[in-house]
């Protein structure tokens, strides 16, 4: 008579973290004669039904441990899934981008360029946690709670990541009223960014400066005045001339702040000093409500700077916001003087909080970009298409951001306003020289609400 061999089956899930939720392989265990592992067999027969399920490696199905086990319960036999782990995936791919226009320059950035695993998941990560706190503020302003001027960032995630990612952390940016973003991006919290809009002294500024008005170091603002923030950037760009640091500024304004005379004069002297300044124009189409067909002569804002060389870049794509930088920061460091970049971009919000921005464009136009063009969906495309994470990676990472989002908005709206007699405060760096009215940060101030 003959025994026939039995076999101990386990399947295994893959942990929370550390791991894709994909399988790579099984094993089959024998109560006696050892096991057969992934690396001997690609195959395991289901005795009773005849059945062979044929695993490939590297390339499995998400629902592979579904399937096992029916199959372990229909057999009498189970397998051990192994989880799929990190070596499994490609480290690093090469990506054809869009090729930038280019003005009064004899290169142009690369079109063929390198991203890793690592950098394509922090740059996921980033943007999302960008595009998760626009949306909770955009509640939380809805609620009322975050009251007064209030202007989102979403869709444009691309454009300041990108940035970030060709730039070193002693180099400077200053930009516009839109600048959740480059606050994030420059080493603010989500917890100091949220805490600001709700005006709590946890925020970033101390809860005194909110949407508007964020800063940290070697990032300033956050400016309200539209494009004061230029000649200030060139300011900047001079400091680090004249200290002969290879230190750079990059200045950032709006397509609706392109036009004003301001602009023209800092290009005039940034040339003529050959200033470290990367000035980039965020066209995202419309300055308020008003399209930049409307509102400029010539919509080429990369060739506004006449006597200085520019690209116009697709904003909306990381990598391409990503390499046009670095040939900016190149050509700045090297002596060159200032470079002009126009980033091609769109924002899903109106204006700020106020517009509804529906009512100079339709919905149909959003949701087609949002389709088309969405900087998240482009880049996880990329990541999945080359094998550099699976579904269940990137779904963990959307987790992790929610919560992380969560935490900050219950921070936010629990921390305590600053107290009255801080008002004066963070007026002068130390003692002010001489009295001033209404500074002295030892005044006793009565509330009057």
């Amino acid at each position: 008579m003959s025994t026939r061999r039995r076999r101990s089956v386990t399947v295994v899930k893959p942990s929370a973290r550390g791991s894709t939720g994909l399988a790579v392989g099984i094993q089959v265990r024998r109560r006696r004669g050892g096991a057969i592992g992934p690396g001997r067999t690609n195959q395991w027969l289901g005795r009773r039904t005849g059945t062979c399920c044929t695993l490939l490696e590297g390339k499995m199905l998400t629902n592979i441990s579904t399937v096992l086990r029916a199959c372990a319960q229909r057999n009498g036999a189970a397998a051990v899934v192994s989880a799929r782990n990190y070596a499994d995936f490609t480290s690093q791919a090469t990506f054809e981008i869009k090729k930038s226009d280019v003005f009064k320059l004899d290169e142009a950035p690369a079109t063929e360029v390198v991203m890793t695993r690592d950098e394509g998941l922090q740059y996921y990560r980033t943007m999302q946690t960008m595009r998760r706190m626009e949306l909770k503020a955009d509640q939380l302003y809805k609620q009322k709670i975050i009251r007064g001027f209030c202007h989102l960032y979403d869709g444009q995630e691309a454009c300041a990541v990108g940035i970030e990612a060709s730039i070193k952390p002693t180099d400077h940016l200053i930009t516009a009223y839109r600048a959740h973003g480059y606050t994030l991006t420059r080493g603010g919290t989500v917890k100091e960014i949220m805490a600001e809009l709700t005006g709590r002294r946890g925020g970033i500024a101390k809860g005194k400066g909110g949407s508007m008005h964020m800063y940290c170091k070697n990032f300033y603002g956050g400016n309200g005045i539209v494009g004061a923030q230029v000649p200030l950037g060139a300011g900047v760009a001079l400091a680090c001339k004249y200290k002969g640091s290879d230190e750079l500024c990059v200045c950032l304004y709006g397509d609706g702040a392109a036009n004003q005379g301001q602009i023209f004069e800092t290009y005039n002297m940034a040339a003529l000093w050959k200033l470290p300044v990367i000035f980039i124009c965020e066209n995202n189409r419309y300055g308020m409500g008003t399209s930049v067909e409307r509102a400029a002569a010539s919509t080429d804002y990369f060739k506004r700077g006449e006597f200085i060389p520019g690209l116009r870049v697709d904003g909306m794509d990381i990598l391409c916001v990503r390499e046009a930088t670095r040939f900016a920061a190149e050509h700045c460091r090297s002596g060159k003087g200032p470079i002009l970049m126009e980033l091609q971009t769109y924002r899903y919000h109106g204006h700020s909080m106020s517009d509804p921005g529906v009512s100079y464009r339709t919905r149909e136009e959003i949701q087609e970009v949002r389709s088309k063009s969405d900087p998240i969906s482009l880049l996880k495309d990329r990541l999945l298409s080359n094998n550099m994470a699976s579904v269940e990676e990137l779904k963990e990472i959307d987790v992790d951001v929610r919560k992380e989002i969560e935490d900050a908005a219950q921070f936010a709206t629990t921390d305590p306003e600053p107290p009255l007699e801080e008002l004066c405060n963070h007026i002068f760096s130390n003692n002010p020289p001489v009295e001033v009215r209404g500074t002295n940060p030892w005044a006793k101030l009565k509330s009057v609400s």
